[in-house]
């Protein structure tokens, strides 16, 4: 409930720029040029640039190239000279766009960190943003090597590829949980135009939504905006996802410990 509360919050920045982000495609070309960077600056990697990104973006090459742009305009990433080679230019992104790509990964560390009841947690290494950065590379670096952790789980891909589609599904997942545990509670209500106010899309993209769940059986939200039920089928296939998130971030941390030098003496 933790995670889902957190990522349902709303935007980390001012509009335009959330909805950068909040898309399946626009959020892996963010995602590969993080690993990119930290790649190329913590590992000796290939040299950053655009060039370097079209071929692991995941969207065509027009597409990544047009994003990128949009990210320059927006100074979310600076485009610098190769001190190597004044010919090439690299890509690196600014502190804004590494935190709000790893807002989810460092909300499951946090949703682990009060499962393991830890502190201090691992999630507070991640406030650092290159800590949070080099851990992006390394989930990307993974990712790049055996396929993505999403697509096992088409009905939380469904909601990755609409605008904002995830945060919504996120908000929903949060309401039912608090509805499930304190069933005496008031119900949290999904209203249409407080979500679409928080997430910067119109009701109607919300209510398209809302429909495709129904259709689908997923979940139903009534007028009000109470939530009706939600399918068991697509809940445990959430809380799977989540589960694979959180052991890959996990394992991902210990291999740094791991790595990580031993303080002098």
């Amino acid at each position: 409930m933790h995670y889902c509360q957190g990522m349902a919050a709303g935007p980390t920045l001012r509009w335009p720029y959330y909805k950068l982000f909040d898309q399946l495609g626009r959020y892996l070309v963010c995602f590969m040029l993080i690993h990119n960077y930290f790649s190329w600056r913590q590992r000796g990697g290939a040299t950053p640039t655009l060039s370097a990104l079209q071929k692991v973006a995941g969207v065509s090459p027009r597409q990544t190239a047009g994003f990128v742009a949009a990210l320059k305009a927006g100074r979310l990433v600076a485009a610098e000279p190769d001190p190597a080679d004044r010919r090439a230019t690299l890509l690196r992104p600014s502190p804004l766009v590494i935190g709000e790509i790893g807002r989810s990964l460092r909300l499951f560390v946090e949703a682990l960190d009060l499962m393991e009841d830890r502190h201090p947690g691992r999630a507070v290494r991640l406030g650092d943003t290159d800590a949070l950065g080099e851990l992006i590379a390394l989930s990307a670096a993974y990712v790049l090597a055996n396929g993505t952790l999403l697509h096992p789980f088409p009905r939380v891909l469904h909601f990755t590829q609409r605008d904002c589609g995830y945060p919504l599904l996120t908000a929903v997942i949060a309401a039912h949980y608090a509805q499930a545990l304190d069933a005496a509670s008031a119900p949290r209500l999904l209203l249409r135009r407080t979500l679409a106010g928080r997430f910067q899309v119109s009701p109607a993209h919300i209510g398209s939504l809302f429909a495709e769940a129904a259709a689908q059986g997923w979940f139903r939200v009534e007028p009000g905006g109470r939530l009706a039920g939600v399918d068991a089928d697509f809940l445990a296939e959430f809380e799977r996802w989540a589960v694979w998130q959180m052991v890959h971030f996990e394992s991902l941390l210990t291999l740094c410990d791991r790595e990580a030098p031993a303080p002098r003496s």
